[in-house]
């Protein structure tokens, strides 16, 4: 890649654990100062302390994202900055009839709210540096694709999908450029830490098992979310075989795309 990562300023929220740690990782290895932010403080302390150990610089933050007045202390203590990227998301699996009022206000609040939380308080930063600089949003392949079972979780997605949409255009003529990061099937902690309800609850391990053998490291997931800064993507599906055929058929052929997602969702709902 030839954008200049080295002397570069970044913050990647939920980043103690998952897709998160691995972008952190990478950017530190490419010469990037990052600002390791996380709701859990040991777990960007360690994340912090890996990069320095392995020669990088990182600063950990404890962070909560929901938290509106967190995330501006967070932008004053980072100051200039070139990379935002808001990942910290939550996981939740269960029908919306299984699903309560609280499951809902809890995703809206970390998935949504804490990407609005970012941009509300970095973006105008970002604006007044007249600089090049990048924001990532960290959405899902459940924001691009219908995701039955899973309707609370892709409901914050694909908000998260079309703000940044919206965002890119209205960024055009600025030096800030916004991208939306849609992860498929990842290997990361996130199936054992989501909320399930109903009959998902009953499949949990079955699901983390899934997870375990099916699901891609994050960090190739990290390593197509610095393209996507390199190559100036709005929308980022990672990794490119696990989502661009359903994505590509919902768009060209809706019903193909409705069968996959009625298939997927008999798969993952299936009992054994």
């Amino acid at each position: 890649m030839s954008y200049a990562w080295a002397g570069k300023t970044a913050v990647v929220t939920g980043a103690g654990s998952g897709i998160g740690r691995s972008i952190a990782r990478l950017l530190a290895a490419r010469g990037t100062t990052v600002h390791v932010a996380d709701r859990a403080g040991p777990s960007a302390e360690t994340v912090a302390s890996d990069i320095r150990d392995a020669g990088g610089i990182a600063v950990a933050h404890t962070v909560d994202v929901t938290d509106a007045d967190a995330v501006i202390a967070l932008a004053d203590a980072v100051g200039p900055l070139d990379l935002l990227f808001n990942n910290a998301g939550i996981g939740h699996a269960g029908a919306v009839i299984d699903t309560t009022l609280e499951d809902w206000h809890r995703l809206i609040d970390v998935n949504l709210m804490g990407v609005v939380h970012g941009l509300h308080a970095f973006l105008p930063r970002l604006l007044a540096q007249d600089r090049p600089a990048h924001i990532v949003n960290t959405a899902s392949m459940a924001g691009l694709v219908p995701n039955a079972g899973l309707a609370a979780y892709s409901a914050t997605k694909a908000a998260v999908v079309s703000l940044t949409e919206a965002l890119a255009i209205e960024l055009i003529g600025t030096r800030v450029r916004v991208a939306a990061l849609c992860p498929g099937v990842i290997d990361t902690a996130i199936v054992t830490t989501s909320t399930m309800r109903g009959a998902w609850a009953d499949q949990r391990e079955r699901t983390v098992n899934l997870y375990a053998k099916r699901g891609t490291s994050p960090d190739v997931v990290a390593r197509q979310a610095l393209a996507a800064v390199v190559r100036g993507r709005t929308i980022v599906p990672t990794p490119r075989y696990q989502t661009v055929p359903h994505w590509w058929l919902k768009r060209v052929i809706p019903r193909a795309g409705r069968a996959v997602s009625v298939a997927t969702f008999r798969y993952l709902s299936r009992t054994e």
